[in-house]
């Protein structure tokens, strides 16, 4: 299947350093050769920039570039893509993109969604993946449920609801964004750490690359990177557990979804690693 990534912070940060190890895994470390995508908003939310390619991540002179590119943004989202359904194809690479309620909203997907998916009618996928389809979807699920953006709890309550529907055809680890908060959903696999003062030393799983996180960030900077599998080695990543969602806004966890929970947990500042 394939990779995820993605950043929530609460200033203008770049995710060139987690990046750049989950790009060793598009074809080096890792059998994610189908393509990737970045998908980094602008500091204010409102526009996105998006790069996309068909070609493994660990050999692309593009992706390369794009790594040591300064995109600060408080919500970025990343892919390798190992291809299960749709072919090698630009169209067919995360993230996806669509425009709504004047928003820009970015979506990636790791898993494979089996049977026939539900029909979609205000947006059509533009490639052959189960992945599109389901963000699609989902966006017709916001839409049909008349939610505001910027109404967190009724946002969240819908976003989990149909991850949990979608989960039932299959895998579903999924990351959304529309600039102003990361929703996650796992599945089967997916791992976040928090990052805030005192800041230490981090060191990539998959290259010999360490940063200190101490000469880079200011004191109150809160930076929480979201990944499918932990890409440091000597930092401390939480799991999320299977049909576990959350909702993250600066960095911070807000809203938080058990296994199995039918009611939303509001979260105060998450200070746990």
């Amino acid at each position: 299947m394939c990779e995820l990534l993605a950043l929530s912070a609460n200033t203008p940060t770049d995710m060139r350093f987690s990046f750049h190890g989950l790009t060793r895994r598009g074809g080096a470390t890792g059998v994610h050769a189908d393509g990737w995508g970045v998908a980094s908003f602008d500091p204010d939310g409102r526009g996105v920039h998006l790069y996309r390619e068909d070609a493994p991540a660990a050999f692309s002179p593009i992706a390369a570039r794009v790594a040591r590119l300064d995109l600060r943004s408080r919500c970025s989202i990343a892919h390798i893509r190992k291809a299960t359904q749709g072919v090698v194809a630009l169209e067919n690479c995360h993230p996806f993109h669509r425009r709504w309620r004047g928003r820009e909203w970015v979506f990636a997907h790791n898993g494979n969604l089996l049977g026939p998916l539900p029909g979609t009618h205000l947006f059509r996928p533009e490639g052959s993946t189960d992945s599109e389809i389901a963000f699609c979807w989902i966006l017709e699920q916001l839409n049909a449920a008349d939610a505001d953006p910027e109404d967190l709890e009724a946002t969240f309550a819908t976003l989990v609801e149909a991850s949990r529907r979608l989960e039932r055809q299959g895998t579903f680890n999924c990351l959304i964004s529309n600039g102003s908060w990361l929703f996650a959903y796992a599945s089967s696999r997916l791992h976040r750490i928090t990052r805030r003062s005192p800041f230490g030393r981090a060191t990539l799983a998959d290259d010999d690359l360490s940063v200190d996180f101490s000469e880079l960030a200011g004191v109150d900077d809160v930076v929480t990177i979201v990944s499918t599998e932990p890409l440091t080695t000597d930092e401390e990543w939480l799991p999320l557990q299977a049909g576990e969602a959350v909702l993250l806004v600066d960095g911070e966890v807000v809203r938080l979804q058990a296994p199995g929970a039918t009611r939303t947990a509001s979260r105060n500042p998450d200070r746990t690693i």
